[in-house]
């Protein structure tokens, strides 16, 4: 007979959360999912509906499997009240962001996955940032959500790759006059402002970040 743990299990599994980004989403300890999961404790009140909401079900059908599974909704049935977050998103390489488009699946189910804080394509992909080009708006270590659907103008934070790079490039769209730039949000980079044409290609538009830790 299925349990309260093998729910929280498939559904966590489904939606490709490790059981730290599943607690981290829903506002609980990686210890408290293990534990709903091994079926030694139950969530209860508001961590029953942060989890619910996360893994886009019916609280009542998580506790207890009966009804149905999918979230219930409004009384005017347009909307549902636990609404779904924006899904997890691949962690990624700077080299395969360069070429995003021809990442193979098998890499893409190897990578870590979280949960996107704002409304975003199914595009999306996750990276983090090394290096210091882009201090103080961006720092080292800090994950930025990508979306190549979103359009790239100027003043936006962009990843691009240069036609002589073999990876990733993170820096900020300046267009003047018809001429466009990559600028260093860094003052003291040793090269702020490079221009570009047609030796760019635009990838993504950043439009979230968040810290691990």
């Amino acid at each position: 007979m299925e349990t309260l743990g093998d729910r929280i299990l498939k559904l966590r599994k489904e939606n490709r959360f490790t059981q730290a980004q599943l607690g981290k989403a829903s506002g609980v300890s990686r210890v408290s999912i293990s534990q709903w999961e091994q079926s030694v404790n139950r969530p209860r009140g508001e961590s029953l509906i942060a989890l619910a909401k996360t893994l886009d079900c019916d609280p009542d059908w998580l506790l207890h499997g009966q009804g149905s599974p999918l979230p219930v909704a409004w009384d005017n049935n347009v909307e549902p009240v636990y609404l779904k977050p924006q899904g997890a998103f691949p962690l990624i390489s700077w080299v395969q962001a360069g070429d995003w488009s021809d990442i193979s699946l098998t890499s893409i189910h190897e990578a870590d996955y979280y949960p996107c804080p704002v409304k975003c394509s199914k595009s999306t992909f996750i990276l983090k940032v090394v290096g210091k080009s882009m201090n103080p708006v961006f720092t080292e270590g800090e994950l930025i959500f990508v979306d190549p659907e979103v359009q790239a103008t100027d003043g936006k934070y962009i990843v691009a790759r240069l036609e002589d790079e073999n990876q990733a490039t993170f820096k900020q769209l300046i267009v003047e006059d018809g001429q466009k730039f990559l600028q260093a949000a860094n003052p003291n980079w040793p090269t702020p402002i490079t221009p570009i044409n047609g030796n760019c290609t635009i990838v993504g538009v950043v439009i979230s970040a968040m810290r691990l830790f």
